[in-house]
């Protein structure tokens, strides 16, 4: 699996430094501080997944990853937006020091805004599809980027922070804020791909549980991770005052939990052949992921 995922990293890497040049010139500081976030490394995960869910389908899914580096672009202005002081307030991110520490916090708003602007016109570029299919996708990402998606989960984020929390509202903040995302990028695959009304169901249900068990595991790894492994401090929810899935419950039952969700995600590609092993391989790695 590690081979496979290295591969198309590879290739997603390479689409995203020619994805920003073919973008217009962009004052000089602004295209620093959006090449110093989007280009600094990371999993890829979200691109990977797209490809993959469209491998799953029956499709090339390397075929569609200039809306996998969109989704990406997206992705990195969320990070960059995190970090900054009025939010998490992190100073390191993938093993080097954040945006707004390097370029400011002005220009890393702006960065963040540029790259989530230049994400959708960057969508516009997939060949191969129709424009109906294009429509489909924008509408698919924009809501999972936004109010009632990741936005809105980062604003019942910030307004937890120092408060007890249920395990309700922690899902539904985390669905939002982490979750939505992977559910965009897997359905967005799906949809490139041409999948049938039952596939796309499938998936749906696979990425809402994918996004369940990355988020758990990440709460796992913010207690018991190696900072030099995250690339950024641990410990950062309990500085934060933030509930978790381990704060609310155990380590232990946070881990019981996280694997009840990787077996819900393998079941629900059941009806799914060996296209589909990719992401079988991708959920069953989060649970024993050290990053």
């Amino acid at each position: 699996m590690m081979g496979l995922w290295q591969d198309r990293k590879g290739f997603i890497e390479k689409q995203l430094v020619h994805e920003l040049e073919r973008t217009v010139e962009i004052e000089e500081t602004l295209s620093a501080s959006m090449r110093y976030s989007l280009l600094a490394g990371g999993k890829r995960l979200r691109p990977v997944l797209l490809m993959a869910a469209a491998d799953a389908v029956g499709a090339r899914g390397t075929d569609f990853v200039t809306t996998g580096c969109a989704i990406e672009m997206i992705h990195t202005y969320s990070l960059i937006h995190d970090d900054l002081p009025a939010m998490d307030n992190d100073d390191y991110r993938r093993g080097r020091k954040t945006n707004h520490k390097v370029y400011g916090d002005g220009m890393a708003v702006l960065a963040g805004d540029a790259l989530l602007t230049l994400a959708f016109e960057v969508i516009l570029r997939q060949e191969g599809v129709s424009n109906d299919t294009l429509v489909r996708v924008v509408r698919e990402i924009s809501t999972a980027a936004g109010a009632s998606g990741m936005v809105g989960g980062q604003a019942l984020d910030l307004v937890s922070e120092g408060k007890k929390i249920d395990m309700k509202t922690l899902r539904a903040m985390h669905m939002g804020k982490t979750g939505a995302l992977f559910r965009a990028s897997i359905r967005s695959g799906a949809i490139l791909g041409g999948a049938s009304k039952g596939q796309l169901l499938a998936l749906t249900d696979y990425a809402e549980h994918f996004g369940l068990a990355f988020q758990i595991t990440d709460d796992i790894l913010d207690v018991t991770g190696d900072e030099t492994l995250i690339g950024k401090p641990v410990g950062s929810d309990v500085r934060n005052d933030k509930s978790t899935y381990v704060t609310l419950t155990s380590l232990k039952r946070a881990r019981e939990l996280a694997s009840d969700a990787v077996q819900n995600a393998l079941r629900s590609l059941d009806s799914f052949g060996k296209k589909a092993d990719f992401l079988r391989d991708l959920v069953s790695y989060l649970v024993n992921r050290e990053k």
